[in-house]
This record gives C-alpha cells, sequence and structure tokens, in this order.
C-alpha cells in the first residue's frame, strides 16, 4: 500500500482541477481527496496500490485535461490513510 501528498503548483485554482482530478480517480482503485489551499496550489492525498498510485500521479501531471496547468508538483510519502473511505474534493 502507498500513501502519497503531492502538492501542484500553476494555475491551478479556478480551472477545474480539482473535479478533473476526481474524476480521475473513478478510473483507478485508489482513495485519498484533493483540496485547494490558501497559498493557490492544490493538495491531493493519495493511496492504494504502488502502481495504481503512481499510475494515477502519472496520468494526472501528463495526460489529463489539467496537465497543462500544472507548472510543478512535489511528492512525499505520508503515513497510511485510517479513516478515508474512496475518493472526495475537501473543503
Amino acid at each position: 500500500m502507498l500513501s502519497k501528498k503531492v502538492i501542484f503548483e500553476g494555475r491551478v485554482q479556478g480551472v477545474g482541477f480539482r473535479y478533473a482530478t476526481k474524476q480521475l480517480a473513478l478510473g483507478f482503485d485508489v482513495i485519498g481527496t484533493v483540496k485547494n489551499l490558501p497559498e493557490g496550489t492544490v493538495e491531493l492525498i493519495i493511496q492504494g496500490e504502488d502502481d495504481e498510485v503512481l499510475e494515477f500521479i502519472d496520468e494526472l501531471v501528463d495526460e489529463s485535461s489539467v496537465a497543462h496547468h500544472i507548472k510543478k508538483h512535489t511528492i512525499e510519502d505520508i503515513p497510511e490513510l485510517e479513516s478515508v473511505k474512496g475518493f472526495s474534493i475537501a473543503s
């Protein structure tokens, strides 16, 4: 099981980024959340089998409808998610 936090920078707020991320998650066996942060970035928290998580991040960054809005992203390992079910847009 792999758990990651990804911070996306660029024009990632106000362009449907969270909605597109949630829609993409429907095609993967992952759980997590996506939310806007006050400084204008977007935070993705994601967990699943290693290949599912890595393929999801790759597709979001390289092939999704919002990929061109991403100028930079950073990935870090986080502890396993405890109380998360499904994938949702967090406030």
